[in-house]
């Protein structure tokens, strides 16, 4: 069965975007050279991406406007909007739904990119098989809060660690 991993980024005091939704500040504490590339390694094993409505919106029109970045994935995009699918971006209303569904097929991994609402809904559901946060050195105060109210506890076991240029990498499964 394929797993679902959410890898994302958040700050120290656990938001994903700031308090105007941006995230121009997902940056370690020196500079470029000391960062470990740990996208192109995680990716390897991934042909699936899920992610809500404002996460696409922003990829699309601020992030790469001009080209999808994950063109090489199928992409499912949460939203109610009535949008028209194609074949590589799949809109669709319910994110456990698919997710489960997703889960059945062949397959390599599932990534979860975005979405706070996304992500508390699938935490909720228990679908999420995997957690890679990186956590950033930077503490913004408000934002947008990459965990939510759960009904019961999640627990995790961690598998990995690492720290570059601040940035801590985390890496759990489920218990």
């Amino acid at each position: 069965m394929r797993k679902v991993i959410l890898f994302i980024a958040m700050s120290l005091d656990r938001y994903i975007a700031d308090k105007n939704g941006s995230v121009d500040w997902l940056d370690g504490q020196g500079g470029n050279e000391e960062n470990i590339d740990t996208y192109s390694i995680f990716i390897k094993d991934i042909d699936t991406v899920v992610m809500g409505w404002n996460t696409y919106h922003q990829i699309v029109t601020e992030l790469s406007p001009a080209e999808w970045v994950y063109d090489d994935l199928t992409s499912y995009v949460i939203t109610h909007r009535g949008l028209s699918s194609t074949n590589k971006i799949i809109f669709t209303e319910n994110a456990c739904d698919i997710v489960r569904k997703l889960k059945q097929e062949q397959g390599k991994n599932i990534w979860i990119c975005g979405s706070a609402n996304i992500i508390q809904q699938l935490m909720k559901d228990d679908l999420i098989d995997e957690y890679y946060i990186s956590v950033i050195p930077t503490i913004l105060g408000s934002g947008i809060c990459l965990f939510g109210t759960l009904p019961k506890e999640i627990k995790l076991k961690l598998i990995y660690t690492q720290t570059c240029n601040g940035i801590t990498d985390l890496v759990y499964t489920r218990r």
